[in-house]
């Protein structure tokens, strides 16, 4: 049987509130030290080239696990947020910014977005590990892969195209009152549909939930599209005539969100 000892002083030492004061204002500055060594090591680290070559159909991508872990104000401050303890869904609090060290058919160094499922064991690369920072490596499916980054703006891969939804305006008097989402629409914002509101499938307004440049969380519409060739998990079923005159009237708005839909142009 294993036997454990303790120690107990029963005298007790009075600590002021000062005192107290100061010992979490050391002990926070030195977690702060440690966050901001570690941010810095991952920053680093993320873009690095490494002898990791892509398989057919694969991407070899670097992921930092804390990207979505933090906010960015706009005076330059940043603040710790843990998402993963009280929220379930992993759109919002996986990771899905990614780096990519060796593609087919994306550029080494583009900065992708991925499917928030993709960081797991099943493709994690576990012989390059680095427990100093937060990056990870993983070989994920092309397939996984939505948009990239080309210049300042988001691009989609290959098998799909960004949007937007369509809202039908409340015209009322009653203030608070929502306009109507018109379900299984999008306007299209990418490719050979761009300009172009189309009827989809049903729950095809895949949103992605990223950690834009500045440190602020942003928010991206795709849905699957496959130009110039037929492929079995087409999403986009034919083009709306009527709703793309409607939204190019200004009689629609268009958005990620229904407070955060507007007008194509100013209504006349």
């Amino acid at each position: 049987m294993n036997n454990k000892h303790f120690v107990i002083n029963p005298s007790k030492a009075k600590i002021s509130k000062k005192d107290i004061a100061d010992i979490e204002f050391r002990h926070q500055s030195e977690l702060k030290k440690q966050a901001e060594s570690v941010e810095k090591l991952s920053a680093e680290k993320i873009k690095q080239k490494v002898g990791l070559k892509h398989t057919h159909g694969r991407v070899i991508i670097s992921v930092d696990m804390e990207s979505k872990n933090s906010h960015t104000f706009q005076n330059g401050q940043k603040i710790f947020i843990g998402r993963q303890f009280n929220n379930f869904n992993r759109r919002e609090t996986h990771p899905v910014n990614a780096f990519v060290i060796d593609a087919e058919n994306i550029p080494a160094g583009s900065e992708i977005l991925i499917h928030p499922n993709s960081t797991q064991d099943s493709y994690k690369i576990f012989n390059f590990d680095d427990e100093l920072s937060d990056v990870r490596y993983y070989s994920i499916p092309e397939q996984e892969c939505y948009l990239w980054k080309d210049g300042e703006n988001w691009m989609p891969l290959k098998g799909y195209a960004t949007g937007l939804r369509v809202f039908v305006p409340y015209k009322g008097i009653i203030d608070g009152i929502p306009n109507d989402l018109i379900k299984n629409v999008l306007y299209i914002t990418s490719g050979e549909f761009k300009g172009k509101v189309v009827q989809t499938l049903k729950s095809c307004d895949y949103e992605i939930i990223f950690m834009g440049a500045k440190g602020v969380e942003e928010r991206v519409i795709r849905c699957r599209h496959f130009e110039d060739e037929w492929n079995e998990r087409e999403e986009i079923v034919g083009v709306d005539e009527y709703l793309t005159e409607q939204v190019n009237k200004g009689e629609l708005l268009i958005g990620i969100s229904e407070d955060k839909s507007k007008t194509l142009i100013p209504c006349q």
